[in-house]
């Protein structure tokens, strides 16, 4: 779907409009609309800034991809973007940029550039989930703070589902190292930063989804106190996503370090057993190196004197052993 779509909430219900019918549906005011653009084009650029009127810092927010969240507060609207995680191949995390216009009697959300190895379907999961919700009657917001809200809601929401997704995998990987399974070290660490990583992303969201609510609780002054109080908890909520996916980093680090520890020592039990061999076997290789062409020759073997150095050298094997034995070595 990639053309704009538009909605005209009053009293009455909810219904379906379309652009044109934007310019009177500003002059009304028992109700307020949604606009909603899936991707960006020059008719979306049009719309922003002549019919809404918006910052062009804002409208190029909008046009470029936004690595970080942001805020700006105007006199008559608040312009927000967050980004919502989508777990890819291998571990990649993408960032599904939203972009949210909200004023007294209006809401446009701006739905981010996309990678192409994204389903463009995954960037509207949450906007689609409001439509539906809208649509069945399920869902009746007030004004377009409460709309903005339940987008931003469900997003927060998908992403506690991300960490319990992940909190499972987590434990199986705990499972297993407490197991003892015989897994190759490298694949096996390799999951373990793969969880690491989304988690830590996930974390990074959440952490600036909520100072970007913060910020605008502190800034916003439009907006009556009834209103205030979706930001507040969307602050909320993204505090608590972050407190949780903190906690389940922790516990995977754990998990990693106990891991690593395990690996670290039966590498230096092995190296401390090559030691040994090299210790038992360097002094009989030296004497075998000297002694072993004078004894052993072509035209005839030094019978007494090859009994003589292979005790010897089985003595000093035995006297090293036992010294080895005693330091704990093996």
């Amino acid at each position: 779907m990639s053309e704009i779509e538009l909605w005209w909430f009053d009293s009455e219900g909810v219904n379906r409009c379309t652009v044109a019918e934007l310019p009177a549906l500003h002059r009304r005011a028992d109700g307020f609309c949604w606009v909603d653009i899936p991707s960006w084009s020059d008719a979306a650029e049009q719309l922003l800034s002549e019919e809404f009127g918006f910052h062009p810092m804002a409208v190029r927010a909008c046009r470029e991809r936004n690595h970080v969240p942001r805020i700006h507060v105007y006199s008559d609207h608040l312009f927000v973007v967050v980004h919502a995680p989508e777990i890819g191949e291998r571990g990649h995390v993408h960032y599904l940029e939203l972009d949210q216009f909200i004023g007294q009697r209006f809401l446009v959300s701006v739905h981010g550039p996309l990678n192409p190895a994204v389903d463009p379907a995954a960037a509207r999961r949450e906007v689609d989930s409001v439509i539906e919700r809208v649509e069945s009657g399920r869902l009746r917001p007030a004004s377009p703070f409460a709309l903005a809200y339940a987008i931003v809601s469900t997003m927060v929401r998908n992403e506690a589902a991300q960490i319990a997704e992940l909190a499972e995998q987590v434990g199986r990987l705990e499972q297993r190292v407490m197991a003892a399974v015989n897994t190759a070290p490298e694949d096996f660490l390799n999951e373990l930063f793969t969880a690491r990583h989304e988690l830590l992303t996930i974390r990074t969201m959440a952490s600036q989804g909520g100072e970007i609510f913060q910020r605008a609780v502190e800034l916003v002054e439009f907006a009556p106190p009834e209103e205030l109080r979706f930001l507040h908890d969307l602050r909320s909520q993204y505090e608590r996503v972050e407190r949780i996916s903190h906690s389940q980093l922790e516990f995977l680090m754990g998990v990693t370090e106990f891991y690593r520890a395990r690996t670290d020592t039966k590498m230096t039990i092995a190296a401390e057993r090559l030691a040994v061999i090299a210790a038992v076997t360097l002094p009989v290789t030296a004497i075998s190196s000297v002694m072993g062409m004078n004894v052993i020759v072509n035209d005839s073997t030094h019978w007494t004197w090859l009994i003589l150095l292979l005790a010897v050298m089985g003595t000093m094997c035995g006297i090293l052993l036992h010294w080895t034995k005693r330091l704990g070595w093996w």
